[in-house]
């Protein structure tokens, strides 16, 4: 019979805020081991967290290893049969863990996705089928669906692993840095046909942007930067990998010539912050299509 002790958290930090990773951890309850993996050479709340925590394990990496090096990280520590990846700027609904502990019966599936409790009007889960996708975003908060919904990808905050269908804990491309990751993951279980699902039953609360901070003032800036950037890159990147080089031509040229277009705009209209975003969009953008790595860091998240 399946149940908690099974089953394992592992929670991806870089810098996180005191209040919320303590928010995420109280969420989740005691019987549950949580596997922290802090993407730097020091965790800033070792002891609070150690003492109050008795089902923690915490780990430093000694440099950031991005969203898939630090969950590849983590998942070398799990020794429970199921994992559950969570971002520590989530919390787990009430009934979240009851209702895993439901679906665990369910040997077929190799991940399942989780949704939002108080969602901003976007899918958590879809297709690579454009047509299809763009159905299924339609009816999403419309359709009545079962409490597993097969889809072809789920989104990456929160997301429950079958680890004995997935042999090789390496489950993501380390050569992302930053996004796309689960949706190149989600490919592979596609291509190797293993299934993937959607469950309404898992509910999170995400805050979304919140999984790192520092009380620096440009801490913001910078970080727009490099999100601009390794989405940029990590968008080319994820359709050459997946499909061919041309085809990531044909998906993201007209990113490219936008970027472009707005870089002069906001420069003309002396506009620094949407001067920047379009600026690292275009080089991350540029820096994928010639075959560069993923080296942007910026100032702060090395």
């Amino acid at each position: 019979m399946y149940n908690l002790n099974n089953l394992s958290i592992v929670i991806v930090t870089f810098l996180t805020d005191k209040k919320t990773l303590l928010n995420c951890l109280q969420s989740i309850n005691k019987n549950v081991k949580i596997i922290i993996v802090e993407n730097s050479k020091k965790f800033k709340y070792l002891n609070f967290f150690s003492k109050k925590f008795k089902n923690l394990e915490i780990y430093c990496t000694g440099k950031n290893l991005g969203y898939g090096g630090g969950n590849n990280f983590g998942l070398k520590k799990v020794s429970t049969d199921f994992a559950l990846i969570l971002n520590p700027d989530a919390t787990l609904d009430r009934s979240f863990l009851r209702n895993v502990n439901l679906l665990l019966y369910n040997k077929s599936f190799s991940l399942i996705g989780c949704e939002l409790l108080k969602n901003r009007g976007f899918a958590t889960g879809g297709f690579f089928d454009s047509k299809k996708n763009n159905l299924f975003k339609k009816n999403f908060f419309s359709i009545k669906r079962e409490k597993l919904t097969k889809v072809d990808w789920v989104t990456g905050s929160s997301m429950l692993l079958n680890l004995k269908k997935l042999k090789n804990k390496n489950i993501f491309d380390e050569k992302f840095f930053l996004y796309f990751e689960e949706f190149d993951f989600c490919k592979f279980l596609k291509d190797t046909k293993q299934n993937v699902y959607l469950s309404k039953l898992l509910k999170v609360n995400h805050l979304g942007f919140k999984s790192s901070s520092l009380d620096i003032s440009n801490f913001k800036v910078e970080a727009e930067k490099l999100r601009n950037w390794h989405w940029m890159w990590s968008f080319f990147y994820f359709y050459k990998k997946n499909y061919n080089f041309f085809y990531a031509i044909f998906k993201t040229i007209n990113k490219l010539f936008t970027s472009i277009i707005k870089l002069i705009f906001y420069l003309i209209l002396f506009d620094k912050v949407n001067f920047n975003k379009y600026l690292y969009r275009f080089l991350g953008l540029g820096s994928s299509m010639i075959g560069l790595k993923s080296f942007y860091r910026g100032k702060y998240f090395n």
